[in-house]
């Protein structure tokens, strides 16, 4: 192994993972600003709604992401009204159309995992925030959301972790990503091992980089739920305790 060409060609790579890293990121947040939304049409009681919802979900999930990135890319410009409006000079920049077909993947499948949580909360929880008179926005924001997210939390890292190696096809349509990269200084220099281990040991860290903020992020939301659950409890408590007392007085 050469690994004076590792050194060298180590800053250009990390230069790669700068795009791959703003490409991932900005993906898993336009999926996310979609998935909230549609995963709570996906639970409503309206069956148009949730049949809507299921199809763009089952199209984006049936379907490879490489064949969508090439639909996006290099569709839009077969067809003549794209290109003879304002939304032409987005779709002409090889960018914008991975981060468009990269958030629309990553924005089906967001929302079958939010849907699993949000289905997953008790209901014993929603039905004693009805009781509190709480209206249906503030059960959203305060019950649902919180609750379901803590609880599609893992599938969801699991998902970060799958977009991070799926922004690899952006290569294929001329973006210097990390896979990018590579495949040029592998061109140059004719040395693949090298380039690709160093490469995939490059992946591999930003994996446990993400790995490790979900966990944390995971421990700190069970911490604060146990908190919860100790606080409810231990008011209950409380209430069961006065009402011995009140009873036995009366008694007495």
């Amino acid at each position: 192994m050469n690994l004076h060409l590792i050194v060298e060609v180590l800053p250009r790579l990390l230069e790669g993972m700068f795009l791959t890293a703003k490409l991932t990121a900005a993906s898993v947040a336009f999926g996310l600003l979609i998935a909230v939304p549609l995963a709570l049409l996906r639970t409503s009681p309206s069956s148009v709604l949730s049949y809507t919802i299921f199809l763009y979900t089952f199209v984006f999930r049936g379907t490879p992401l490489l064949v969508q990135l090439f639909l996006i890319y290099y569709g839009a410009g077969q067809l003549e009204w794209i290109r003879s409006s304002a939304a032409w000079s987005i779709l002409r920049d090889p960018f914008w159309c991975a981060l468009i077909a990269f958030s629309l993947n990553n924005g089906a499948y967001t929302t079958e995992i939010l849907r699993g949580g949000i289905r997953a909360v008790p209901s014993g929880e929603i039905e004693a925030a009805k009781a509190l008179g709480m209206s249906y926005a503030l059960r959203i924001r305060r019950i649902v959301l919180p609750a379901g997210f803590r609880l599609a939390l893992p599938a969801y890292a699991n998902e970060v972790v799958l977009m991070l190696k799926a922004s690899s096809l952006a290569s294929t349509i001329t973006l210097m990503e990390l896979t990018g990269t590579a495949r040029k200084i592998v061109a140059q220099t004719f040395s693949p091992y090298e380039v690709f281990i160093s490469a995939a040991l490059i992946y591999l860290g930003f994996t446990f980089l993400i790995v490790h903020v979900f966990g944390r992020l995971e421990r700190h939301m069970a911490k604060h739920q146990q908190r919860a659950k100790l606080k409810n409890n231990s008011r209950s408590h409380r209430r069961a305790a006065a009402k011995i007392s009140a009873s036995q007085k009366v008694a007495s």
